[in-house]
């Protein structure tokens, strides 16, 4: 399964990906104002914050990636590469995604991305 989301993900097909999600779903971004990122809860608001990763960065691709499952926890490691819409910076980051699933569907998607600095940066 976490094969297939990621293939979703990098064919930038929003329906495709939310197939695998719960009604009452949440997403955590990596990026927010919360320690936890920006947290989207529900469907809709879970398909609008997908759907920014598409806007922010048109051309997103995720490789390099491994997925780990037990129980209903899966995690999915990858190399996301793309330009950045609003200033047309390259990015090239790891990250990771963890999921639980409930009922063959996921609740709970939870993404980190590493932080990139300039050489010499923290």
């Amino acid at each position: 399964m976490l094969k297939a989301i990621l293939a979703a993900f990098n064919a930038h097909d929003v329906d495709g990906i939310m197939g695998f999600f719960a009604e009452d779903c949440v997403l955590d971004m990596p990026r927010g104002s919360e320690p936890w990122g920006a947290r989207h809860k529900g469907f809709g608001p879970v398909r609008q914050g997908l759907q920014s990763r598409f806007t922010g960065i048109p051309d997103v691709v995720y490789g390099d990636d491994t997925h780990y499952v037990t129980g209903d926890t899966g995690m999915s490691k990858w190399t996301l590469r793309g330009t950045l819409a609003a200033t047309g910076e390259r990015i090239e980051v790891r990250g990771c995604d963890f999921y639980d699933f409930r009922d063959g569907k996921v609740v709970k998607k939870d993404s980190y991305w590493k932080l990139v600095e300039p050489a010499g940066g923290g």
